[in-house]
């Protein structure tokens, strides 16, 4: 079968200085995703600018003495990168992985370590599964995993211990990407230590957290999410009802992906979440060309998005109007209060304030990145918003 995409498409360098002036603004304080975007969207896609008027939005927020990330924390981070042998790649560059613009509020860069850039742009199946996987589940892994691969399909997984290690050791020599919910250069678990090692030399381990970042519980469902949105499609062999990899299923439902689930015994309860999954429309899977026959009709999609000429990654993320430069006025503190009046601690579709407030998306953005900022209001997964409890 031919599962081969194109290359990754072609986009300008991107300046050292703009990297370390991005960095900045996203490690900047009650800096996430979705103001992050509002800020280069509002000063041209210049990330100097962005930095720039930060404090000024920061201080008519109420935040008198905010502080921008300091160049100094932010050459630490590229430095600390740099030695364990990653890149900061973001939204722009020509190695952006093209399944981010699916994810609702993406991180704007992730680190990546390892050669396996080109696993990105080529067709994908992502496989999770049981940490405490069983005999059989785990020769199905191999089986799978070990065939997909030689026929050029980048496998991708969480690298935790079970279903995602073994996926990970069959596609070795092919491509794989390991996501990971710590820094690149964290080991964990740490029987993965010598897997670890090898995927960062033949293949690619990718983080949206800081080098050195020690994984935090909070920190896998965010990791999950990126799972569910490299790929074109989900594998999950044995899993429970209730258990990270049946989130990463749901969350690639989601986001248009197809889901397959190998069934299981119905008293073995690590067979409980697939065969949910199936009962609920998941493809069923029994061998590797079950597979196959999911993933033809998706063999296309990776390489026409990638060859999308050099789209900027900016460009694939959600859609938000250029906003020109605006000096401060009465008319802007206004509907910063009209928004906290409509705003309650029950979180509220974006969309809906905007249509209530009968005003354009560009003066609700504008007030909405000052009150986030002052920690008025908060933004909530799903573009919802809610009042921060005082």
């Amino acid at each position: 079968m031919d599962l081969f995409s194109s290359p990754p498409p072609l986009a300008p360098p991107t300046p050292e200085g703009d990297r370390l002036a991005r960095l900045r603004l996203l490690r900047s304080r009650r800096v996430g995703p979705k103001t992050y975007r509002r800020l280069l969207h509002q000063s041209g896609g210049d990330p100097h600018a962005a930095l720039d008027a930060l404090p000024g939005i920061a201080r008519k927020a109420g935040m008198e003495e905010y502080r921008l990330c300091s160049r100094g924390e932010a050459e630490a981070e590229l430095e600390a990168g740099h030695a364990a042998g990653a890149r900061l790649i973001h939204e722009g560059d020509p190695d952006w992985p093209t399944g981010m613009a699916d994810l609702a509020e993406a991180p704007p860069m992730l680190w990546a370590r390892g050669p396996g850039i080109p696993s990105l742009f080529r067709p994908s199946l992502a496989v999770v599964g049981a940490r405490n996987a069983s005999s059989l589940g785990l020769r199905m892994a191999r089986k799978l995993c070990g065939e997909l691969a030689a026929e050029g399909l980048t496998i991708v997984s969480g690298l935790a211990r079970g279903i995602d290690a073994e996926a990970h050791r069959c596609a070795l020599r092919t491509g794989t990407v390991a996501v990971v919910a710590g820094g690149v250069d964290v080991v964990y678990p740490k029987e993965n230590a010598e897997l670890t090692d090898q995927i960062a030399a033949s293949g690619l381990i990718l983080s949206e957290m800081p080098c050195g970042m020690r994984p935090q519980a909070r920190h896998f469902p965010r990791r999950n999410r990126l799972v569910a949105a490299l790929p074109e499609a989900v594998l999950v062999i044995e899993a429970a009802a209730r258990s990270g990899s049946l989130i990463t299923a749901r969350n690639a439902g989601e986001l248009g992906r197809d889901v397959l689930a190998v069934p299981g015994h119905p008293l073995d309860g690590r067979a409980e979440g697939c065969n949910l999954l199936i009962r609920e429309g998941a493809t069923l899977i029994r061998r590797v060309e079950d597979v196959v026959e999911a993933l033809t009709p998706l063999s296309g999609r990776a390489g026409e998005t990638a060859r999308d000429e050099g789209m900027a990654g900016a460009d694939r993320a959600e859609p938000a109007p250029p906003v020109a430069r605006q000096t401060p006025d009465s008319g802007e503190a206004a509907v910063r209060e009209r928004i906290l009046a409509l705003l309650g601690p029950s979180p509220v579709a974006e969309d809906q304030v905007i249509r209530d407030l009968g005003l354009s998306a560009r003066q609700v953005g504008a007030a909405l990145v000052a009150l986030e900022l002052g920690g008025e209001v908060e933004r909530l997964p799903g573009g919802l918003l809610a009042r921060r409890k005082a």
